[in-house]
C-alpha cells in the first residue's frame, strides 16, 4: 500500500511567474537604493564599473507611465544593474513652458520602480551649481521640429543627458522612440563626443485608444482626450499616404476644431508632428509606410 506524502493545506505550488512576482514584491522592495547626491552616485557607479557589471540607465523626469515602465523592463532583461534617474531638468524648459506645473508624483514613481526591480533611483535635488556656464549643443539634428518651436530645448537635453552619463556611467541607456528628435540629438552627441554607452531605442507605447503615452496626458480633460485620440488617428492615416503625407496631415489638423498645429515635418523615414490641445502640447511620430 503506497503512502501519500503529507502536504500542508496552506502550501501552494509556485510557478516561475508567481515566483518572479513574489521576488519583486518582497525582495526588491528592500534592495532598491535611493540616491540624491552626485558624490554618492559617482561612488556607486565606480564600484559597478570595477566589478564589470552591465549597467542600464533609464533617464526620466518622473511622472512615470507605461512608456517608462517598458524601458525599465527592457533594461531589466538586458542589464545586471538598472538605474532610473528622476530629475525635472530646468534648463530644457522655455520661459513660458510648464516647468512649474510639471507633475512630480515622487512617491508613486518610487513605488513603480520598486515593483519593476530597479536597483537604484537617482533623484538629485539640483545638477547645476549657481555659476554653471557650460552646455552641450548639437547643431544639426536639433534644427527644425522641436528645435524651432522650443529654442534652447535640446541644448538643455544634451547637457543633462551627458551629465547623467558621466555620473551613472551606464553600459546602456534606454530612450523611447516617441521623442524621436531627442533620440536623434543624443545619438549624434554620443557619436561625436565618443561617449562609451550603447543607446537602446524602444518603440512608442500607445494606450488602447491610440494616443502615445506621455506624462503630459494627465493634463487632458475628457474632451481634450477625445481630441488627442483624433490627433493620433489622423497621424496613423497620414503615414499610409504615398503622396505629400505631411501636407495632408497639416491640412487635416488645421481643420480639426480644438487642435492647434505647431509643426508637421518629415525627418528621415518618420513623420513628426506637434500640436496644442488647449494648453497641453503633445508630440508624436510614426514611420512612413510608403518610405522606400
Amino acid at each position: 500500500m503506497s503512502k501519500k506524502r503529507w502536504r500542508s493545506p496552506q502550501t501552494k505550488s509556485i510557478t516561475p511567474q508567481r515566483g518572479l512576482a513574489l521576488f519583486r514584491k518582497y525582495a526588491l522592495v528592500y534592495a532598491m537604493k535611493m540616491v540624491d547626491s552626485t558624490v554618492t552616485m559617482r561612488r556607486q557607479s565606480a564600484t559597478w564599473t570595477r566589478s564589470g557589471e552591465v549597467v542600464g540607465l533609464v533617464p526620466t523626469m518622473g511622472a512615470l507611465h507605461k512608456g517608462h515602465l517598458t524601458l525599465i523592463r527592457r533594461a531589466r532583461k538586458e542589464c545586471r544593474r538598472v538605474v532610473v534617474s528622476i530629475y525635472v531638468n530646468p534648463i530644457q524648459f522655455g520661459p513660458n513652458e510648464d516647468l512649474a506645473r510639471y507633475p512630480r508624483p515622487h512617491q508613486q514613481d518610487l513605488t513603480l520602480c520598486r515593483r519593476e526591480g530597479v536597483d537604484l533611483v537617482f533623484a538629485p535635488k539640483n545638477l547645476y551649481p549657481p555659476d554653471h556656464s557650460t552646455y552641450v549643443e548639437e547643431t544639426e539634428r536639433s534644427q527644425g521640429r522641436d528645435g524651432s518651436s522650443r529654442p534652447g530645448h535640446f541644448r538643455g537635453v544634451a547637457t543633462v543627458v551627458l551629465k547623467l552619463f558621466n555620473l551613472v556611467r551606464p553600459t546602456r541607456a534606454y530612450f523611447g522612440q516617441k521623442d524621436a528628435q531627442q533620440v536623434d540629438v543624443i545619438s549624434r552627441m554620443v557619436r561625436d563626443l565618443d561617449v562609451p554607452v550603447k543607446l537602446v531605442v524602444v518603440p512608442t507605447v500607445r494606450d488602447p485608444d491610440g494616443v502615445a503615452v506621455s506624462s503630459r496626458n494627465r493634463y487632458l480633460s475628457p474632451r481634450a482626450r477625445t481630441l488627442a485620440v483624433e490627433f493620433a488617428r489622423l497621424l496613423q492615416q497620414a503615414v499610409k499616404k504615398k503622396i505629400n503625407p505631411a501636407s495632408w496631415l497639416g491640412q487635416q489638423l488645421k481643420k480639426a476644431s480644438g487642435i492647434k498645429l505647431d509643426y508637421v515635418e518629415i525627418a528621415g523615414d518618420r513623420l513628426c508632428v506637434a500640436v496644442f490641445i488647449g494648453k497641453t502640447r503633445l508630440i508624436d511620430n510614426e514611420r512612413l509606410r510608403a518610405y522606400p
